[in-house]
């Protein structure tokens, strides 16, 4: 049996709980105190000593932020790359592909505005063609469609782990074997899953890994990583590079970095990062299997309590569900509802058709309000959003 967490230990510890509800981790957690005093004392110092200084003098603690991602998905450290956010990740991945005309990419209806742009920039520019593969009877990926969809022109399966606009987590392990079976690269964009879910990137079969830290992490933003199989590495080029990222080895010829690194740039915030392994190690203290129970069970239990009142209904989709939570309310516009709960002093956020249109739009939702938990929420304050929405 999974020991519980300690939530008034972890409420303690987390500032923001003593001064509002956040429901809106699946936008940017509530950071702990652990991460914020590593950030602000490392500015502290780097301010009395000079940037590079300071960045030399912790050398070793910034290293060890690679050592604590790799061990956060079942990776190793040189096949992390530290960067500023999900999107540039998954950019720097996808991106890093040589694609041409014919090239098919294949990809959920669930993905994300950010996701989706970037296919129709490439197949506006390169010519690729884009293939959403329908879902199935639950609305996640049907990975039976995915395995017939492959064909010898298949460049690459791009699929997110959990999208934004609905609590549903895709079957990434069974996308994975279909994807290892076939030969085709596999790119999972896990911006919402790491930090709520066990994510090991051995059992899921992925090449390639996105994630931020503002989310579940609950690390600063302006942070992230892209993990990069080793097997891998030399079967894509980086899209950009500088110095950190290559060595200009002669007047007229340069060497990639070893390692994922050569995804990186010179420039970074090391207190960002320092507070993105202060968080990632914060986590693993406390126990991917622990947070993910009490993530799912508390996405749970406000579904239950949502789906109880009238003229509410859940908009969440899929087999396996987590602590995203969706929702519309009849005849009211769900944006004017987000307004009203942040009246009360609950953070929640909404999701529209802009950013799901083979989702949201195909089902003719234009928007739906997205309350996501996390570990150290309460009962008490889902029983409040509740309250507050059945007074709308």
């Amino acid at each position: 049996m999974t020991e519980p967490l300690d939530v008034d230990a972890l409420r303690a510890d987390t500032p923001g709980c003593r001064v509002v509800v956040h429901l809106n981790n699946a936008g940017s957690s509530l950071p702990t105190l652990r991460t914020v005093d590593t950030v602000v004392d490392y500015l502290r110092d780097e301010a009395v000593r000079g940037g590079y200084e300071q960045a030399e003098l912790d050398h070793d603690r910034i290293e060890a932020v690679y050592d604590s991602v790799a061990r956060l998905i079942g990776a190793r450290r040189h096949e992390i790359a530290l960067v500023e956010s999900a999107t540039r990740a998954w950019d720097l991945a996808f991106y890093g592909f040589e694609l041409g005309p014919g090239d098919r990419v294949l990809t959920s209806r669930s993905e994300y505005a950010s996701n989706m742009l970037a296919f129709l920039h490439a197949r506006d520019r390169h010519g690729i063609e884009i293939v959403a593969v329908d879902d199935d009877e639950h609305g996640q990926l049907d990975v039976d469609a995915l395995a017939a969809a492959i064909d010898e022109r298949t460049a690459l399966i791009a699929v997110n782990h959990v999208p934004t606009q609905s609590g549903l987590v895709n079957a990434a392990e069974a996308i994975g074997a279909v994807a290892n079976d076939a030969g085709v690269p596999f790119l999972l964009d896990a911006c919402q899953s790491v930090g709520q879910l066990r994510v090991d990137v051995d059992a899921i079969g992925c090449d390639l890994l996105s994630a931020t830290g503002r989310k579940y992490l609950r690390g600063p933003r302006g942070t992230g990583f892209l993990y990069v199989r080793e097997a891998f590495l030399d079967r894509l080029h980086p899209p950009m590079i500088d110095l950190e990222s290559a060595t200009w080895t002669s007047p007229t010829t340069y060497e990639l970095a070893p390692g994922a690194r050569r995804f990186e740039d010179w420039e970074a915030s090391y207190a960002c990062r320092l507070g993105l392994g202060a968080a990632v190690d914060y986590a693993l203290d406390l126990g991917l299997a622990r947070i993910e129970a009490r993530v799912v069970a508390l996405g749970a239990a406000l579904r239950e309590r949502l789906g109880s009142l009238d003229g509410v209904r859940i908009r969440d989709r899929g087999e396996r569900l987590c602590g995203i939570v969706t929702f519309t309310a009849d005849g009211v516009d769900s944006r004017a509802l987000a307004e009203h709960i942040g009246r009360a002093g609950i953070n929640v956020s909404t999701s529209t058709r802009q950013s799901a249109q083979l989702d949201l739009g195909a089902r003719d939702i234009d928007s739906v309000v997205r309350a996501s938990v996390h570990y150290y929420n309460t009962v008490e304050e889902l029983d409040r959003l509740v309250e507050v929405v059945a007074e709308r």
